[in-house]
């Protein structure tokens, strides 16, 4: 038998954000086809291995391309870490976007900024950057 690929916290926190009804399986199901598609994307195997605890493989691949043509991983990742911003445990100061794959749409090259908007932009750049500016020197100085 395969192990579970969620614990009970983690279904708890996924399960309301997935959907049933039109891009999802009968609600007793749920759980087994999504462990099947974490298991088949955790193991790296192809989707004629995902073990038959997981429902048929078949089943498992269909349930994951309506979810992935639906944006149902988009939303229930958006969801989750929304859900973890709101208990305070989402750190992030380490997001980060590599600027070579992170483009401006085509219509942002001629973006007007109120004066305002734009003045507490700077304001709050320099005042984060000073802030790391001084965590990085209080990092330098030798402990006593």
């Amino acid at each position: 038998m395969a192990r579970r690929e969620l614990n009970d916290d983690d279904w708890e926190l996924i399960c309301p954000h997935l959907p049933i009804g039109q891009y999802g399986p009968y609600p007793e199901h749920l759980r087994d086809q999504l462990e099947g598609i974490i298991w088949r994307f955790r193991t790296g195997s192809p989707w004629r291995d995902v073990p038959e605890v997981f429902g048929s493989w078949s089943t498992v691949y269909d349930r994951f391309a309506q979810w992935r043509d639906a944006g149902v991983f988009a939303a229930v990742m958006e969801a989750v870490i929304a859900e973890a911003a709101r208990r305070g445990q989402a750190d992030l100061s380490l997001v980060s976007v590599d600027s070579t794959t992170a483009r401006a749409h085509h219509d942002a090259a001629g973006m007007v900024v109120d004066e305002e908007v734009l003045v507490a932009l700077e304001r709050a750049a320099e005042a984060e950057k000073g802030a790391h500016e001084r965590c990085e020197k209080g990092r330098s100085q030798p402990r006593r």
